[in-house]
Parts: structure tokens; sequence; C-alpha cells
């Protein structure tokens, strides 16, 4: 044991979120027989379950504990990222979702086969998709041994191990059935907790937003700057890049995307995505409220600081030290327990698209499949290799700053994924040529601006300067996209 600060409550409430979900592993695994099972759970989910499940993969621990410490920190510019990620999902209603869930089968390869060659198409997209998720991947598996080692006493590496362990699972014999029905208790869990923590908070300022903003004013350092933007003004090219990669980078998800699968028609998918938008909405919303009840009640208590004035376990502990504050020991345990549940289910929602990428676009469409029976093997191999890299992964990225992979994963999402996946459902002159180089373009420039920008060549590689100066790349890189599949459409359709 690492640390000598153990919460009991929280340790017991995880080992039963742990058990239950175990349960519903062992229900799912008696059911997932044929590859539809396996990678859509049969496509027979209700709008408002696929619509949890949908809430459940998009709400992370990054959100819960991420946003809400920023907002703690800078007030109205850490809601920005709230907006950005809540912003993305009409554009997926109105754009992607319907035509998606018509033309796909189990993943959105399938859709962009539809339009262009098969082939190039699917390398493609497995490449790209694979990219997305290994970065999602090591932020949250990073994320998992940092909170655990906080919070339950476990040896970092132990805790990695743990983590994946249960990741792999959970899809190696559950699929998409288990996975789905682990999203949504995770998704009913994290809305109920953070409403208590948030109900709690208003009621020691007599359930009134004004009073509660009015102490968070008068105790912030910066006083009333916090309920104003200031990060626009300071770099408004950085501030509309990284919303232009929140707000796209949605749509280009390839764990988001494999839900429109799991629904038996174009009608429930839309209608899962809207039930989607309502609890990230108001998961959002809770959090506001969570990050500016903590200046009032966190920031000028004593008991959650160091001697040196540091909040005790990291700024990301803020929710935990505000769940303590107005509940106890219970109630920070209750939430402790749920941080580390939310990440779970978003690794296993990770590890079932990676693997289902390999399996079905890679191994199935393209090398060919003798039966069924081998393609789920493929999957549960792949499955055991993405749990082991993940492992590999978050280990010896351990020290690393877990944001910028986010952002990079949300940025080549936008750039690479966005693009052609809109342009393939929506523009009827796309060739495969535009299609795939036109991607190429997205996903090589995002890749590699983001890596010379100031969060990986600057504080990651120790460079004095950026070369790229400017973090995320989204801004100029999603329109360079968009022109590049148009124009060598244009142009190989005309010779």
């Amino acid at each position: 044991m690492d640390n000598t600060q153990i919460n009991p409550i929280s340790l017991e409430f995880f080992l039963v979120f742990v058990l239950i979900t175990l349960g519903v592993t062992y229900w799912a695994a008696r059911r997932s027989r044929s590859s539809s099972e396996f990678y859509t759970g049969g496509g027979n989910m209700s709008a408002l379950g696929n619509g949890l499940a949908i809430a459940g993969d998009f709400m992370s621990a990054a959100a819960l504990l991420g946003v809400s410490a920023m907002i703690t920190q800078v007030g109205f510019d850490g809601m920005l990222y709230g907006i950005g990620f809540v912003s993305g999902w009409p554009i997926v209603l109105a754009l992607v979702a319907e035509r998606l869930r018509r033309l796909g089968r189990f993943t959105f390869a399938d859709a962009l086969s539809t339009r262009v060659s098969e082939r190039p198409i699917r390398i493609f997209s497995a490449l790209s998709s694979l990219i997305v998720i290994a970065f999602y991947l090591i932020a949250q598996m990073v994320g998992a041994g940092q909170l655990v080692q906080l919070l339950f006493g476990l040896n970092y590496n132990v805790a990695i191990v743990f983590v994946g362990g249960l990741m792999v699972c959970y899809v190696i014999f559950g699929g998409m059935l288990a996975t789905s029905w682990v999203q949504i208790i995770k998704a009913v869990l994290l809305l109920c907790g953070t409403a208590l923590v948030a109900g709690l908070t208003l009621a020691r300022f007599h359930f009134s937003l004004g009073e509660l903003l009015g102490t968070a004013v008068a105790i912030h350092p910066h006083h009333a700057a916090i309920l104003a933007p200031s990060a626009l003004s300071r770099d408004p090219v950085s501030g509309l890049s990284l919303g232009i990669a929140l707000m796209f980078g949605t749509s280009g998800l390839p764990h988001i995307l494999m839900r429109f699968f799991t629904v038996p028609d174009v009608k429930t998918a839309r209608v899962s995505i809207f039930y989607a938008c309502l609890f990230n909405g108001v998961f959002f919303l809770m959090v506001f409220i969570i990050g500016f009840g903590a200046i009032g009640l966190v920031m000028p208590n004593p008991a959650f600081h160091t001697v040196s004035g540091a909040l005790r376990g990291g700024a990301n502990m803020v929710t935990m030290h505000l769940a303590y504050a107005v509940g106890g020991s219970a109630l920070m345990g209750f939430i402790s327990a749920i941080a580390f549940a939310t990440i779970l289910a978003v690794v296993a929602g990770l590890t079932l698209s990676g693997a289902s990428t390999i399996s079905h676009d890679l191994y199935a469409c393209l090398v060919g499949s003798k039966s069924e029976k081998h393609e789920l093997a493929v999957m549960r191999a792949a499955t055991l290799v993405i749990g082991g890299a993940a492992i590999a992964l978050g280990i010896i990225f351990r020290n690393q700053n877990v944001a910028y992979m986010v952002g990079l994963a949300l940025s080549i999402a936008a750039s690479a994924n966005f693009p052609v996946l809109l342009l393939a459902l929506r523009w009827d002159g796309i060739t495969t040529a535009g299609a795939l180089y036109g991607g190429i373009i997205g996903l090589v420039s995002a890749f590699g601006l983001t890596l010379l920008g100031p969060s990986v060549w600057v504080k990651t590689l120790n460079h004095p300067a950026a070369v790229f100066p400017w973090d995320p790349p989204a801004i100029f890189t999603v329109p360079l996209t968009f022109v590049a599949i148009i124009a060598i459409s244009l142009y190989t359709k005309q010779k």
C-alpha cells in the first residue's frame, strides 16, 4: 500500500459495482453467440437505454474531475470545456446519426464502404480509429492509476493491471451487450452522484445560485474575473481551435459512432441521441455547480490543503473534497467509487471499439473470415492485445500530461474521421481517392502539428519554444481536410 489514508467506504462501493458488472458480464456472455450480438448487442436496445449508454461512454472521469477542477481554478474558462462537449451532440444528431445508422452495420467504416471502394477506406478508417482509441485509452488508464493510488492506496502499476484486467473481462466475454449495461449502470450512478453533490452544495447556499456565485467571487483570488471569459482574449486562435476540436471531434469518435448500430432502426437512433444530449447537458450543469461550489466550500478550508497551501491529492481531487465537505466520508466514498467506475466503463467501450475495428474492418472484411466463430476468436484475441497494450502504455506514460492526449484524440477525430464521414454521407461527388488521401492529410497534419505544439513540444519534450504555436491545431487541420477531400475528388472525377 502506497497511501496511508484509504477510504473503506469507497472501496466497498467499488467492490459492489465490480461484482454487479461481472454478474452482468456473465449474463451477457450466455447471450453473445453471434457476431451481431457481440458487436451490437443484438441491435435491439431501446432509445432510453442506448441514450444512457452513449452518455456513459462520453461522461468520463476527466469530465467529472478535470472540468470541475478547471472551473474551481479559472471559473468561466473551465466551463468552456463542458460547453464544447455538450455542443458536439446536436451536430451528431443533425449531420451523422440517421444516415450512419441507415448505411452501417457494425462500424462507421461499413457506412463509408457503401460510398467508396471498400479496401482502401477500411484500412484508413481502421488506422485513424486505432490512433484515436490509443490516445483515449492512455489518458483513461493513467487517470485510473492515479485515482486508485490516491483513493484506495494501491500501487500505481497494480492499479493499471487491475483496471486492464477488468476491461478485458467485460469485452472478451460479454461484448457490446455487457459493455452497454456497464455504461448504463455507470451513467445512472454518475448522474445520481453528481446531482446529490450539487444539491447538497446548493443547500449550503440556501438553494440560491446567486449566493453561490457571489460567495465564489468574494473568495476566489481573481474575484469577478472568474465570471468572464478570458482565454479567448488571451489566445483567440487556440480558443477557437479547441472549440472546433470539441464540437466536431465527437462526431468522429469510433466508440461513440458504434452506438448507432445497437438500436433497431433510424428513429430509435435519433431519439437515443436526444436522450444522450439531455443526460450530458444535465451532467455538465451539475459539474458547473460543483466547480463553483468548491470555491466557496473547499478553497477557504485549511483541512483540504497541505502545509504549503496545495490541495490535498492534487487539483483534480476538488470534487472529492467537496463531496466530503457536504456529505462526509460516506458521500466521498460513493463519489470516489463512481469516478473509478466511470473510467472502467469508458475503457471497456474504447477496447470494444478497437477490437471491432481489427476483427471486423481488417480481418473479416479485408482478409476474409472463414466463419463467425473465427471472427469472434479474432475479436477476443484483439481485445487481449489492446488490453495488454493499454496496460503497458498506462505504465509508460504514468508521469505524462494526459490532457494533451485527450485533445490529440479529439483533434484527430475532428480532422480525419469527421470530414471523411460527413462528406461520404452527404456529398455525392466524393471519390475513393478524395476520401483516402484527404483523410490521410487530415490525420498526418493533426498528429504532426499537435506533436509540434506547446502541449507536447514544450510541456512534455521540454523544448524551450513550440515549433507550432497553437494547441490544438483543429482550426487549421479541419478546413484543410475538407478542402483536400473536395479538391482531390473533383480532380479524380474529372480525369
